[in-house]
């Protein structure tokens, strides 16, 4: 992957997703891993340093002047945000550059000339002048790249932002803008995500996001049985040296970007345990590395392994369970199911829930039934749907046959290292 090149005196031209912009340093040695988020994010991050002969001049119209194709509305809102920085400290509008000042920023990223609306249904659990919530399923990527340049989120949101004929949103995507979405999460992983509608929210919300003031849950299911109720997985997150499309942790902190994840149990199941997770810092596949990293893999998530048996007995009643629910789970498990932040008009906080999806369900469903254990609030009342009822290995044997048989004891995998 190659940086893009500019013509003006842009230091550097970087796109990201949910980290403050000085985490990227001009003279950062990795440009891998600077690349890596220019793939994923969306926000321009520009670098400039002031000529010597440079006259007084406001910021604003020093900025018009040397990012083309950038209105004197978007600088000034950037500017009223916080995210203009000269010399490391914000400043206002009104501030007159001079001779080598450094100016920093950050600005939301044009979409690529592909972008087509699409008729793809989306699931909105919320939707106001300002932002709607949508809860996106597995299998859809969240913006086109690498191949996928159709069915993706966003082909949907400029659908949807057409149908509603609503000014600000025709206008805000025919300003050649990334429609509102503010934060992603990866293809195969499910939940909710916040997408703005005007640029005003856009910055708004995207600020908390920078700020890590946003309330964020999700629930995964690992392999193997925890051993502390609550836990806390440090380690810098960047790409593998061995596969390019994996990330890893690296100990040393050599590499990779800071992050820090926090988890606690909701359930335990023997060889798999249910985990909600909080994350402080939002890198490329954290949760999925950081529990792979401490031996507790995501369950389904062939990207790391988490699509084999690893852990549990052999016996036909065990193999047959965790065999079908990856045939219900073929994809890693993982769901975003809460999202809290500020509203960007009432300026109260605002909060959204939920529900699991099938798949998840269904497993977490067979996991309980197998171990004799009560349903989790999160699927009371859940039976099996028609959709899964033939995944049902041959040997007829009941999972209260299974538990007598093999007295199994929940604490036999638990995993000797401490985390």
């Amino acid at each position: 992957m190659r940086m893009k090149e500019r013509n003006e005196e842009t230091l550097d031209f970087i796109e990201f997703e949910d980290i403050p912009t000085d985490e990227f340093l001009e003279n950062d040695d990795n440009q891998d891993l600077i690349a890596e988020y220019e793939e994923s994010g969306f926000f321009e991050h520009h670098r400039l340093r002031v000529d010597p002969g440079q006259k007084l001049m406001r910021v604003d119209s020093y900025l018009s002047i040397h990012l083309k194709n950038t209105s004197r509305t978007r600088i000034k809102n950037a500017c009223d945000l916080g995210f203009i920085k000269v010399n490391g400290i914000s400043v206002k509008a009104s501030y007159k550059v001079k001779p080598y000042d450094e100016i920093s920023i950050v600005l939301p990223y044009p979409p690529a000339p592909e972008l087509i609306p699409e008729d793809i249904p989306l699931d909105i659990l919320y939707e106001d002048h300002s932002y709607l919530i949508v809860n996106k399923p597995s299998g859809m990527v969240c913006h086109p790249g690498c191949g996928n340049y159709r069915g993706t989120l966003i082909n949907a949101l400029l659908f949807h932002f057409q149908k509603l004929k609503e000014n600000e949103a025709i206008s805000f995507t025919q300003e050649g803008l990334r429609p509102g979405l503010v934060h992603r999460i990866d293809k195969d992983t499910t939940g909710l995500l916040v997408i703005a509608k005007t640029e005003q929210a856009y910055n708004f919300i995207s600020k908390q996001f920078f700020e890590r003031t946003t309330k964020r849950n999700y629930y995964a299911l690992v392999w193997g049985n925890l051993k502390n109720d609550k836990g806390t997985i440090t380690g810098n997150v960047g790409r593998s040296v061995r596969n390019r499309k994996q990330f890893m942790v690296y100990e040393d902190g050599s590499m990779g970007k800071y992050a820090v994840t926090h988890y606690e149990v909701i359930q335990r199941f023997g060889v798999v345990t249910l985990v909600k997770c909080k994350l402080e810092t939002g890198r490329t596949h954290q949760i999925r590395v950081h529990f792979k990293y401490i031996g507790h893999t995501l369950f389904g998530d062939y990207f790391y392994g988490g699509h084999r048996t690893l852990k549990g007995k052999s016996s036909k009643g065990f193999v047959n369970l965790i065999n079908d629910c990856l045939t219900i789970m073929n994809r890693q498990a993982l769901h975003a199911k809460t999202l809290g932040f500020i509203h960007p008009e009432t300026k109260q906080e605002v909060f959204y829930d939920s529900e699991l999806p099938d798949d998840f369900k269904e497993v977490l469903y067979r996991f309980s039934k197998f171990m004799n254990l009560p349903p989790i609030p999160e699927i009371e009342g859940y039976e099996t749907l028609p959709k899964y009822e033939n995944i049902l290995s041959k040997e007829k044997i009941s999972p209260r046959e299974v538990i007598e048989q093999e007295e199994y004891n929940i604490d036999e995998s638990l995993i000797d290292f401490d985390e």
